[in-house]
């Protein structure tokens, strides 16, 4: 993600959450250390985008979200998949993320990706009141392994996300 693709990053998280992240908050991970986001688009527009932040051993996704005229076919899948690649460049062994306790789409797709309910939080979203699974993927390798085939769907542009590479 550069500071050229915030308006549509912006678009979908509009487009996507209840409490989106504001266009300064995608602005300031630009220049955050540990903050890793990526966008894939599809006939040269931005359709989804994924945000995580890489300390030692650990990945955290941050947001993820695919335009919904682009859901249900794969993306979403794909853009986690380039993410772990990515996470597991920098080091990460294991990835986290929360993800609201009633979208079991979501959480579907996780499972596929091997994350597995590993705590609860009550109350995590303050738009609703509504609590969070926390989940965990503890063997990226092996996902990353295992969905390979994944790997030709995509075009992943590793350089994107290097540490002093992005455009601010």
């Amino acid at each position: 993600m550069t500071k050229a693709d915030i308006d549509a990053v912006y678009t979908i998280e509009v487009q996507s959450f209840r409490s989106p992240w504001s266009k300064h908050s995608l602005l300031g991970e630009l220049k955050n250390s540990v903050a890793h986001y990526a966008v894939m688009e599809r006939d040269g527009d931005v359709i989804g985008y994924c945000g995580m932040w890489v300390l030692f051993e650990e990945a955290h996704i941050t947001n993820i979200a695919i335009l919904p005229a682009h859901r249900q076919n794969g993306y979403g899948k794909q853009l986690l998949h380039a993410s772990m690649r990515v996470a597991a460049s920098f080091g990460a062994e294991m990835m986290t993320l929360e993800v609201r306790e009633t979208n079991v789409i979501a959480q579907r797709m996780y499972g596929e990706m091997d994350f597995s309910e590993q705590g609860f939080r009550k109350r995590y979203y303050t738009d609703t009141g509504e609590g969070a699974k926390l989940m965990w993927n503890r063997n990226l390798q092996k996902t990353i392994e295992k969905n390979a085939c994944l790997e030709g769907m995509y075009l992943l542009e590793s350089e994107a996300f290097k540490k002093g590479e992005r455009e601010t």
